[in-house]
Parts: structure tokens; sequence; C-alpha cells
């Protein structure tokens, strides 16, 4: 791509939470989620409010060429008129921020529907959950089971 000075490149790499500054993520640990991919920072963006968003999907970082991470490119202009971010490491920010509440989000939305439990007349989840429960299986008397005495 031709170099144009009004958009800013962003990789998920730079919000990986198991990853060091040193290896390549760029906001603190505050701000980083863990398994960053494409389709998350994007939803992360568009939450956030930008609207000129462009993605780039299967593009390697240079610095990690086997990932295939893809990329997203953010306008400038329209970052600063939307969120008000007067730099680079000021969106990332304000972007990681945003992400790791929705995974926050996400994560006790699930726990909610887990604790909850199956919904009436759904069948095949209360099958499922039949033996996992805390409930240790009723066990049978071994005699009854097996079809043999023990000689003493």
């Amino acid at each position: 791509m031709d170099h144009n000075p009004d958009r800013l490149c962003v990789w998920p790499g730079y919000f990986d939470a198991r990853t060091s500054r040193r290896s390549g993520r760029r906001v603190p640990k505050d701000s980083s989620v863990l398994k960053p991919d494409l389709e998350g920072l994007f939803l992360a963006a568009r939450k956030l409010g930008l609207k000129k968003i462009k993605r780039e999907e299967r593009v390697s970082h240079p610095s990690r060429p086997h990932q295939g991470e893809g990329r997203m490119w953010v306008s400038r202009a329209g970052s600063k008129q939307s969120v008000g971010a007067n730099s680079k490491e000021e969106l990332l920010q304000l972007i990681g921020a945003q992400w790791r509440q929705m995974q926050r989000e996400q994560k006790e939305a699930n726990a909610e529907r887990v604790a909850k439990g199956p919904q009436t007349g759904d069948r095949r989840a209360r099958s499922q959950r039949k033996g996992r429960a805390g409930a240790a299986p009723q066990r049978t008397n071994q005699k009854k089971r097996s079809g043999f005495k023990k000689k003493r």
C-alpha cells in the first residue's frame, strides 16, 4: 500500500496480554486482552466511536510473520475528531480499555448464563448437565453388580 500520513496501522498483537512490551505489546497491562484477534479489535474500535476503519485479513506483522493476525487501518483525522485521540499511543490505549471492558462483560454474562442453568424445556442441555452438578454418581452394591461371591 502507498504511504498515507492520515492512516494509522493497528495490529491485534499490540494488545496481547501474554507478551511483554519488548516483544511487541504497545499498551499497558490494564489495556491489554487475552487472545487478541482482528474481529475483536474491530468491534472495540466501533464501540469506541471510530468510523473510518479498514480491515485487512491474513496480513502478518513483520516481527511476527508466522501468525497472520491481520491489521486495521484507522483514519488519524477521524480518530481525533470522533474520539479526541491526539496520538497513536493514546488511541491504542483507548481501544485497549474498551476491548478489555467488552471481554470482562462477556465473561460475566457467560458466568451468569452457566450459573442460571438450562432453560425450561431444553432437554439436550439438561441431559448434558446431569452428571456434572457436583453430586457424585450413585454406586450400586458390588454384590448385585457382579454375579459372584467372595470366598471366605
